[in-house]
């Protein structure tokens, strides 16, 4: 017979939380009613973060790792910059879109009540993304046929209000209004 495959508590916890808080707007989150979620003990959320705090960050370095990681890979690849912040932007938005929970957590709704280090983690989300945006426009800007009719700072902050409002958005209409919803004739 077969070994059975012991599954992954530490994933299954960080799934169980961004499923509650996707299906839970507004509620406050415990580790009991997680701990149910999961079907194990407190105890055993313990075991495998220290706090609640830790897997609300676990969640955020999860977010980041993924964008981040392929938002690399667009800025290595060759095409004009103006490609570059639609892909880039399409890349946050859809993830968003796909993981609502994370959104919820990013947006910082969840994060009331909590320590002000995952605050200030979940603002530094949409600042890397800025600076990634400002990289993309300050190529661009050193392009010689390029129109200068924004600074690339001022650029990356308008594209960065723009995926952070989309977010807020998508988070506050419950997950109804779509981030990507007729994005590519805004962009």
């Amino acid at each position: 017979m077969p070994a059975q495959k012991k599954p992954n508590r530490r994933e299954e916890i960080l799934t169980n939380l961004a499923q509650m808080l996707e299906s839970q707007p507004g509620a406050r989150l415990t580790t009991a009613k997680l701990a149910a979620s999961v079907g194990v003990s407190e105890a055993a959320l313990y075991r495998h973060f220290p706090s609640k705090a830790r897997m609300f960050e676990a969640l955020i370095t999860y977010a980041e790792d993924t964008i981040f990681e392929r938002i690399t890979l667009i800025l290595s690849s060759t095409g004009n910059p103006a490609a570059r912040s639609q892909q880039i932007t399409t890349l946050i938005l859809t993830f968003c879109e796909r993981n609502p929970g994370i959104t919820r957590l990013l947006a910082g709704d969840p994060l009331a009540g909590e320590v002000p280090r995952l605050r200030q983690r979940a603002s530094q989300f949409f600042e890397r993304i800025e600076t990634q945006l400002r990289q993309v426009f300050r190529e661009a800007d050193l392009a010689p046929s390029a129109a200068r009719t924004l600074s690339p700072a001022s650029a990356a902050h308008l594209l960065a209000s723009l995926i952070e409002g989309r977010v807020l958005q998508f988070v506050r209409s419950d997950f109804t209004l779509l981030p990507t919803h007729r994005l590519t004739e805004q962009l």
